[in-house]
């Protein structure tokens, strides 16, 4: 197993559904499937990530398939990435586990031996996705302070997720790679130019990370057609939220039709 104990960094060892290490802390395994390895110390808040509402708000959206050309090329990358390793793949701010469920079934169909693990500071998404995704492995932990040990990974999926350069550098097996999905210049346009006065196009500058070199990248444009509630969906989801008018609020809930673009980045970098 790939965890370390996010108390002392020591390897954690799995007995029946509890996690131990040498140092006899411990970590059980919740009725769900997941493992929580965020220590109470480490938190800024009670319950911190995503909401309950925000959480049901993404879940309902996702489930419509709107981002789903996205996933499929995700997974296409990791695939094709995966091929010559041992197929241990992170899934970075994994929320309710709609990605990382369709990276494991097309890297398990390629080697039986894969393990895909999420992880996320948002309890109730990870409740949710141990529940339903049971081949995949989730955990309740900072992308900050990344429980597993050194050189682990052969691939960490970021999908708009922040981690330290440092701990990819340190998870990452040697030639490893980070792949990550930004918004490119037109996401959601049509949606913040009802929010924002002259709204400017997203940043398509590549991140730098350090230790790691951009060896790919590639643009996925495509139109929504989004019904009233999942419009109103895709905006509870999203920064957005804050900045939004009542009126709005109940235009999209009302809308039949709501037609909005998805502008996405998808880039690997290499370990160097």
């Amino acid at each position: 197993m790939a965890y370390q104990c996010p108390l002392c960094q020591q390897a954690l060892s799995q007995v029946d559904k509890t996690f131990k290490c040498v140092k006899n802390h411990q970590f059980d395994l919740a009725k769900e499937g997941y493992v929580n390895l965020m220590p109470a110390h480490h938190k800024h808040s009670k319950n911190p990530g995503d909401n309950k509402e925000m959480m049901q708000a993404r879940r309902r959206f996702l489930e419509g398939n709107h981002y789903d050309p996205m996933r499929q090329e995700v997974a296409r990358l990791c695939q094709s990435y995966l091929a010559d390793t041992n197929h241990q793949l992170l899934d970075i701010g994994c929320g309710e586990g709609y990605y990382t469920d369709q990276i494991e079934r097309s890297i398990t169909a390629q080697s039986p031996n894969a393990r895909v693990f999420g992880l996320d500071i948002s309890k109730v998404a990870i409740r949710y996705a141990a529940k339903r995704y049971t081949n995949c492995h989730f955990s309740v932990a900072s992308s900050h302070r990344l429980p597993f040990a050194d050189h682990s990974l052969d691939a960490i999926l970021r999908i708009y997720a922040p981690c330290k350069a440092d701990e990819l550098v340190r998870c990452v097996s040697d030639h490893g790679v980070v792949i990550t999905v930004t918004p490119a210049g037109r996401h959601l346009y049509q949606l913040r130019e009802r929010i924002y006065d002259g709204v400017k196009l997203h940043s398509e500058e590549a991140e730098e990370i350090e230790g790691f070199a951009l060896e790919h990248q590639q643009k996925l444009n495509y139109m929504m057609d989004l019904p009233g509630q999942e419009a109103f969906d895709l905006l509870q989801m999203t920064p957005f939220a804050w900045k939004a008018s009542d009126e709005l609020r109940q235009e999209l809930k009302s809308a039949s039709l709501f037609q909005c673009e998805a502008d996405f980045m998808l880039r690997v970098y290499r370990k160097q």
